[in-house]
């Protein structure tokens, strides 16, 4: 929260996207116990349970509540399922005419255990850790719910939008009004800070990032910020780095999170002069381990600690990282001197 703030610290605080998740044993006890999915999310027992499970493995600096970006379009009356082995499944809205079914407003009866969740998890959180709210931002939202999946490019999304553009805002407003209610909702429930995921931002062409990615962030932390003006929000506009610059300026956020791809001179002189910066060791060294690992993790810290900056991977950690390769990278990142 000092970082959001706009403190440097001289060691970067550290948490792990996905860090309640299936590398770990506890993790996966848990849900089998739970069923499917969206019953995990649903029940905020378990659900508490595997949020708090890596602070007490790992004690990581902040907790990210254990939920899924899917509750949004499940509260606008969307059918939601996930399909083991395969993700997630929803009834396509890819046409016009499906398009007027969509509710206008979501059910914000269905947050209720999402609310509850965090009033447990706040409860139990040392009052030094950070407990982190988050929800999708409305075009990957909306790429699930066109194609009722996920797919390589997001592709029938992409096209809906080029065909049908006033028709696919109608996806885009439903989604942005319920986002502003569900993320209010969770800073009344005890979030410190929000986290808005856009996932598939980087497959959009820059007049179109501006239009389904940026605008409707921007309309979200607007309305956030109308009822809670000092909420600290993180933008995670995934594949995105180049045009980072122009989303901080126009969303406002206070934070922005970043991919392993992204240029490291870039990114310091034009996005963390602005707002700090989070991220981005590349998931796949923290499965290689070794040395390895501690060459990438020395590079994220070389890049960015001497500025206002939040370790974390640059999307969610794997279901095959090694526990003990988590071990080293959080006994090297509290071990830095620079």
């Amino acid at each position: 929260m000092d970082v959001l703030n706009g403190e440097r610290q001289a060691v970067p605080p550290l948490w792990m996207m996905r860090q309640a998740g299936r590398y770990l044993p506890e993790y996966r006890a848990v849900r089998e116990k739970a069923g499917g999915f969206l019953d995990l999310c649903f029940n905020p027992e378990f659900a508490t349970e595997v949020t708090l499970q890596p602070i007490r493995r790992f004690a990581f600096d902040a907790a990210i509540i254990f939920s899924d970006i899917l509750v949004v379009p499940y509260a606008l009356g969307r059918s939601v399922r996930f399909e083991v082995g395969e993700g997630p499944r929803l009834d396509p809205l890819d046409t016009p005419d499906k398009i007027k079914t969509l509710a206008r407003n979501g059910d914000l009866t269905k947050f209720a255990p999402v609310y509850e969740t965090l009033r447990r998890v706040r409860a139990e959180l040392a009052p030094k850790i950070a407990l982190i709210g988050f929800c999708g931002a409305p075009w990957t939202v909306a790429t699930y719910m066109v194609a009722g999946q996920g797919t390589p490019d997001q592709a029938p999304a992409r096209m809906l939008a080029y065909r049908e553009p006033q028709a696919f805002s109608t996806i885009i407003d439903a989604i942005v009004e319920t986002s502003i209610s569900y993320l209010l909702g969770q800073l009344d429930a005890g979030a410190d800070a929000l986290q808005i995921f856009d996932t598939w931002a980087g497959v959009l062409p820059p007049r179109e990032f501006v239009q389904w990615s940026i605008k409707p962030t921007q309309r979200i932390i607007e309305g956030v910020r109308a009822k809670a003006p000092n909420a600290k929000i993180i933008g995670f506009p995934r594949g995105a780095s180049a045009q980072l610059p122009l989303y901080i300026e126009q969303t406002k956020v206070d934070a922005v999170s970043i991919d392993w791809t992204a240029e490291p001179s870039l990114m310091r002189d034009r996005v963390q002069n602005k707002v700090a910066l989070q991220g981005n060791l590349d998931p796949l060294a923290l499965i290689a381990g070794g040395a390895a690992l501690d060459r990438a993790i020395d590079d994220v810290l070389e890049n960015y600690a001497k500025g206002r900056f939040i370790f974390n991977l640059g999307h969610g950690i794997l279901p095959e990282t090694p526990i003990a390769h988590v071990e080293q990278m959080v006994a090297r990142v509290r071990g830095y001197k620079g």
